[in-house]
């Protein structure tokens, strides 16, 4: 099997190849990537999540755009972020701003943004979800909120190494975290921020997260 960059593998899933993420630690079995759920158009599920971003809304790890793309639909000011070119490419071929970049990166707009949107899981970038929260408050008007969606009760907080594998290529090791709404609340103090608020639809749970006053 030949080593390739993440973004390459990714990028292979998103036009549609079978790719299976594995983690590394042998933790879990490995699972297909839930691509179909990130290419469709926004659905009443994700209306959960939409329905919370209140302003301009930084889209983190925005993949192949659907939620941006809605967001912009209902009248918000919404940037798209992804590290992957594909995913950066079919977001702003839905009619959708995107650029490709780091969340820890300089971002346009520090410290101006309303809302930041956390979907699919993506609470778990760079397997260090306190580190995570701490940069997104740098990127949040005081007045901003995470909008963050969650694994559910009973998930607890679990990081692993993980690969993409897609045929015969398989990506370098990442680090990501799965958070759950029983962690969430824990993280986010750590991080200078309280869960105000909790939801559920359709099986899906989300948490607003805002500065402690």
């Amino acid at each position: 099997m030949t080593e390739a960059a993440f973004t390459t593998v990714f990028a292979r899933a998103l036009q549609g190849q079978q790719c299976q993420v594995v983690e590394v630690d042998g933790y879990a079995e490995a699972r297909l990537l839930p691509v179909g759920d990130w290419v469709r158009p926004a659905d009443d599920a994700d209306q959960l999540l939409l329905d919370r971003c209140v302003g301009p809304t930084l889209d983190i790890g925005c993949g192949p755009g659907r939620l941006s793309e809605r967001l912009a639909d209902l009248g918000h000011v919404v940037l798209g972020i992804d590290v992957v070119p594909e995913a950066v490419r079919q977001t702003v071929g839905r009619g959708a701003i995107a650029l490709r970049r780091n969340v820890f990166e300089t971002l346009p707009g520090e410290g101006r943004w309303r809302t930041a949107l956390l979907a699919d899981g993506n609470i778990g970038i760079g397997g260090d979800p306190v580190t995570l929260l701490r940069r997104v408050r740098q990127l949040l008007d005081p007045r901003g909120r995470v909008v963050a969606e969650v694994a559910p009760p009973g998930s607890g907080l679990r990081t692993a190494w993980a690969v993409l594998t897609c045929g015969e290529d398989r990506s370098r090791p990442f680090r990501w975290s799965v958070v759950g709404v029983d962690a969430i609340g824990g993280l986010a103090a750590e991080a200078g921020l309280a869960a105000t608020t909790t939801y559920r639809a359709a099986g899906r749970w989300c948490t607003v997260l805002e500065e402690v006053r």
